[in-house]
C-alpha cells in the first residue's frame, strides 16, 4: 500500500481545506439564496392572490352603506343581484396562478381545480377570516396554496400559484455551487502542489546535497539565502559535510602516508622473496613450503598497498587526465596482460567507440574484475566488449558460484568481501575501487548471473564512434 508523502499530505491538506471552504460558503449561499427565493414567491403569491380578492370583491359585493353618526347601522356588504361568478373568476388576470377557487354563498366555484385539493384546516382558516398560506402538492406538482377572506363572514377566495419555476432556479443553483465546490477543490489542490513545491524546495536541495555527500562529493554545501528558518539547518549540515571531508581527507592522507612508508619495506621485501624463490631449489624442503605461503601473502600485501594508495589518491581530489582512447584496444590490453592470456572479443561495431577517459583508472577497473575473477571465482572466462548501454557495454564472467542478489550492492563498498562457499575472499578494495573509477567516467556497473553460470559484471561507458 503506498504511503503519502510530504508532498502529497500537503496537497491533501490544501485541497481537503479548500473543498471544506468551498462547501460551508456553498452551502450558507444555497440556504440564503433559497430562503430568499422562497419567500419572494410567496410574496408575490400573496399579492397576486389579495389582489384578486379585492377585485371579487367589487363584483360580488354592493358597497356598504355610510354609518356615520347613525346608531345600530349594519355595514355588512350587500351581495350583487345575480352576479356572474364563473365570469367574474375568468375575468381575474392569471400571471402565474394555475387555480382560482372561490367559495360563495355556501357553495364552491372553481375555474380550474378542485376544492377537494385543499387542506380542510386551510380553508377552515380562511373562512373565519384568517389569511393563510401553505406549500401543498396538487397532482404530484408542488404549488404555493393561498387563502383570502371575502368580505362576509365564512367566504373566501383560494388559489394555488406553481413552484415549478423556482424549484428549477434552486435546482440549478445548487447544481452550480456543488460544480464550483469541486472546481474550488481542484484549484486548491494545485494551489497546493504549487505550495508544496515552494515550501519543500529547501528539503529537495537538502535532498540532492545529502545524495552528492553520499555519492563522494563531499564539498556540497547548503546556501541558506537568508532565510531564517533554513540557516540554523543550511549551517549544521554545512558543519557536519565540512567536518566529514576533513576526516576523510585525514584519512586519505594517512592511508597514502602509510602506505608510501610501506612501499620501501615492501619492495625490499619482494625483492629478497624473488631473490629466495630465485634459489628455491637449494632449500631445504622443509623450508619449501613456509616460503611459498610466505611469497603468497606478500603477493597480497603488495595488492593491498597497491589498492590503499589508490583509494588515497581518490579521497584525495585527484582529478586524473582524460585523453582519447579506443575503449576496445584498452581493454584488450589491459584484460589479455592481467589474465597471461587472450581472453578478450571485442564485437566489430564496438572496435572503434572512442572515449574521453583517465587510462590509468579505466585500466585499473578492467585489471581488478579480471584478477577478482582470476583469483576468487575459478578463473576469468572471458571479457567481451560489446556497442549498446550508455555506448559501450564490457562484461567480464567468471566460473564461480556467482553472487546472490543479497550481496550485490555491498561487494562494492570498501572492505565489503563476498562470501562465495561460506568463505570470504580478498581485502575488499579492488571492486571498490572499479566502482569509483565507473563513477568518474560517468558509467554505472551492475553484476548479475552469467548464463552458463557463474557471474557476470557488466560496464557500460559513454563512449561514440570514432
Amino acid at each position: 500500500m503506498r504511503r503519502f508523502g510530504l508532498r502529497d499530505r500537503v496537497i491533501l491538506a490544501y485541497g481537503l481545506l479548500a473543498l471544506c471552504l468551498s462547501g460551508v460558503l456553498a452551502l450558507v449561499t444555497y440556504n440564503v439564496v433559497s430562503d430568499y427565493l422562497t419567500r419572494q414567491r410567496t410574496s408575490s403569491a400573496i399579492v397576486e392572490t389579495t389582489d384578486n380578492a379585492a377585485a371579487l370583491r367589487y363584483g360580488l359585493y354592493e358597497t356598504a352603506p355610510s354609518c356615520h353618526n347613525v346608531p345600530d347601522c349594519d355595514t355588512t356588504p350587500v351581495p350583487r343581484s345575480n352576479p356572474d361568478v364563473m365570469n367574474l373568476l375568468d375575468s381575474l388576470p392569471s400571471t402565474d396562478s394555475a387555480a382560482s377557487l372561490l367559495f360563495f354563498n355556501n357553495k364552491w366555484v372553481a375555474a380550474v381545480g378542485s376544492p377537494d385539493d385543499l387542506p380542510a384546516d386551510m380553508v377552515q382558516a380562511a373562512r373565519s377570516g384568517t389569511e393563510v398560506n401553505r406549500r401543498i402538492t396538487v397532482a404530484g406538482q408542488q404549488v404555493m396554496a393561498v387563502g383570502v377572506p371575502l368580505s362576509r363572514q365564512g367566504e373566501a377566495f383560494f388559489q394555488w400559484h406553481p413552484l415549478n419555476s423556482l424549484d428549477e432556479t434552486l435546482l440549478t443553483l445548487k447544481i452550480t455551487l456543488v460544480a464550483a465546490a469541486i472546481v474550488t477543490a481542484i484549484i486548491g489542490l494545485a494551489v497546493g502542489r504549487l505550495a508544496s513545491t515552494l515550501a519543500l524546495r529547501p528539503l529537495a536541495k537538502l535532498t540532492q546535497a545529502a545524495a552528492a555527500v553520499a555519492r563522494g562529493q563531499l564539498d556540497a554545501r547548503l546556501k541558506a539565502e537568508g532565510d531564517p528558518d533554513l540557516t540554523g539547518l543550511a549551517r549544521s549540515f554545512n558543519q557536519t559535510a565540512a567536518t566529514l571531508e576533513q576526516r576523510v581527507s585525514a584519512d586519505a592522507r594517512f592511508a597514502g602516508d602509510i602506505s608510501h612508508e610501506l612501499r620501501t619495506p615492501l619492495m625490499t621485501m619482494l625483492n629478497s622473496m624473488q631473490l629466495i624463490q630465485n634459489h628455491r631449489a637449494e632449500l631445504p624442503a622443509a623450508v619449501r613450503e613456509p616460503v611459498e605461503l610466505l611469497g603468497d601473502d606478500l603477493d597480497r600485501f603488495r595488492r593491498l598497498v597497491i589498492d590503499l594508495l589508490e583509494i588515497s589518491r581518490d579521497d584525495g581530489g585527484d582529478q586524473g587526465m582524460r585523453e582519447l582512447v579506443r575503449i576496445g584496444d584498452l581493454v584488450r590490453a589491459a584484460a589479455d596482460e592481467t589474465a597471461g592470456r587472450s581472453i578478450t572479443e571485442v564485437a566489430p561495431d564496438a572496435a572503434d567507440l572512442m572515449l574521453q577517459a583517465d587510462k590509468r583508472r579505466l585500466e585499473r577497473v578492467i585489471a581488478n574484475l579480471v584478477e577478482n575473477a582470476e583469483d576468487h571465482a575459478g578463473g576469468c572466462k572471458g571479457v567481451s566488449v560489446m556497442a549498446g548501454g550508455l555506448g559501450v557495454v564490457v562484461y567480464v564472467d567468471d566460473a564461480g558460484p556467482g553472487i546472490p542478489e543479497s550481496e550485490r550492492e555491498r561487494i562494492f563498498q570498501r572492505f565489503g568481501r563476498g562470501d562465495r562457499d561460506g568463505k570470504s575472499r580478498g581485502i575488499g578494495l579492488g571492486l571498490a575501487i572499479v566502482a569509483r573509477h565507473v563513477e568518474w567516467h560517468h558509467g554505472i556497473i551492475r553484476v548479475k548471473d552469467r548464463p552458463e553460470g557463474g557471474a557476470r559484471f557488466i560496464i557500460e561507458l559513454p563512449a561514440k564512434p570514432l
